[in-house]
C-alpha cells in the first residue's frame, strides 16, 4: 500500500516551498558590522575579507545611507586606532573626541534613525592587542572593567543606541548598566557578547583592525583566559544567565556556524533576543572557495544565514548582510 501521507507534495515547486517555508530571511534580521578609520575619502578593501572595507567618516556616512535604502536598519561599529594612540590602559577609548565617538555622531548625522551599536573592548586600543589591561602576564579583570564602563558611557554620550561589550571580562555588563543608569542613560541598551569563544575564525577581523595579541614575553599569546573554551556547552548557558541578570537586553553567541548547537541551547533557556555573529573567518572561507569555483557563493551564503536563523538567532551580525539583502530582493 502506498503512503497516504506524501511529504513531497509540499516540495513540488518553488511556489509551494515558499508558501510553507519555516525560516524566512529579511533585511530586518541583520546587524551590519562596519570598520572605521581616520582620513577622508577612504574605502580600503581588507585583503583577507574580499569586498569588505575600512571606511573613513565621510565614506561611512555614504555606506549607512545605502544600507538604509536597502532596508538594513542597524550597524555595529568598530574602529582601527592609530598605533601612536595605543597604550596598556585604553586611554584613547574614553576620549570624547575619539574616532569611535565621532563615528557614532557621523552615522546619526547621516541617518538619524539608524540603530547604532558600538563595540566595547580594549584590544583596538591596546599596545598588546588584548581586551583588557595586562600586568605580569595576566589580563586584569576588575581594572579592565572600570575602563570598559567609562568607554561605554562615552559611547552613550556620543549617541550610541546599544553598547556591545565583547571583552568577556567578568561583571562588565553589571558595571556598565549601573554607570549608564547613574548617568541618566536608562534607555541605552546592552548587547552582551555572552558566549564568545576563543576561536580560530577571528583572523581576518584582527587583520582589519590590527588588533591581534602581540608576541612578547609576559604577554598572553592568546585570549583563552577570558574567551570561552570551544569544548564547553553548559558554560555558555551560565554566562548567558549571568549577563541577563546583570542587565543585558540582547545576548550574543560568537562565532556562528560551529556554535549553532549553543544558539539552540540558549534559545531554549532564555526569553531575550539572541544575536549570532557570523565572523570574518566564516566570511573569508566562502569568498575564497567561491573565487576558486569550488562553491556557489550566493547559494552557500543564503544557506548559512538561514541555518543561523533556523537555529534560533533573532539577529544575524554578518558581513554578508548587504549581499544577502540584494539577493533576496
Amino acid at each position: 500500500m502506498y503512503p497516504i501521507k506524501r511529504n513531497r507534495r509540499l516540495r513540488t515547486n518553488e511556489a509551494i516551498r515558499s508558501l510553507v517555508r519555516e525560516t524566512i530571511i529579511s533585511p530586518n534580521d541583520f546587524l551590519v558590522p562596519l570598520f572605521v578609520v581616520e582620513g577622508k575619502g577612504v574605502k580600503d578593501e581588507i585583503p583577507s575579507m574580499p569586498n569588505y572595507f575600512r571606511l573613513s567618516l565621510d565614506t561611512l556616512q555614504n555606506e549607512v545611507k545605502e544600507l538604509w535604502s536597502l532596508g538594513l536598519k542597524s550597524v555595529l561599529l568598530f574602529v582601527k586606532v592609530d598605533d601612536k594612540l595605543k597604550d596598556n590602559k585604553g586611554t584613547e577609548a574614553v576620549n570624547p573626541n575619539g574616532l569611535m565617538q565621532r563615528a557614532i555622531k557621523a552615522v546619526k548625522d547621516a541617518c538619524p534613525d539608524m540603530i547604532v551599536m558600538t563595540d566595547v573592548a580594549l584590544d583596538p586600543y591596546s599596545i598588546y592587542g588584548h581586551d583588557g589591561i595586562v600586568e605580569n602576564g595576566i589580563i586584569l579583570n576588575d581594572e579592565s572593567v572600570d575602563v570598559l564602563s567609562e568607554m561605554a558611557l562615552s559611547h552613550a554620550v556620543a549617541g550610541s543606541d546599544f553598547i556591545a561589550p565583547s571583552d568577556m571580562n567578568d561583571g562588565r555588563t553589571l558595571k556598565i548598566r549601573q554607570l549608564l543608569e547613574k548617568e541618566g542613560y536608562k534607555n541605552t541598551g546592552i548587547m552582551a557578547y555572552t558566549a564568545k569563544y576563543a576561536s580560530a575564525f577571528y583572523g581576518p577581523f584582527r587583520d582589519a583592525l590590527d588588533s591581534a595579541p602581540v608576541d612578547l614575553v609576559d604577554v598572553p599569546k592568546d585570549k583563552k583566559t577570558y574567551q570561552m573554551d570551544y569544548g564547553n556547552r553548559l558554560e555558555a548557558i551560565r554566562e548567558t544567565l549571568i549577563d541577563i541578570e546583570e542587565g543585558a537586553d540582547i545576548v550574543m553567541v560568537k562565532p556562528g556556524l560551529c556554535y549553532l548547537d549553543i544558539v539552540r541551547e540558549i534559545k531554549n533557556e532564555v526569553n531575550v533576543p539572541i544575536a549570532v555573529y557570523q565572523v570574518s573567518g566564516e566570511y573569508a572561507m566562502v569568498k575564497a572557495a567561491a573565487e576558486r569555483g569550488w562553491l556557489d557563493h550566493d547559494a552557500v551564503m543564503l544557506e548559512q544565514v538561514t541555518a543561523i536563523k533556523r537555529a534560533g538567532a533573532d539577529i544575524i551580525t554578518s558581513y554578508f548582510a548587504k549581499d544577502v539583502v540584494k539577493l533576496i530582493s
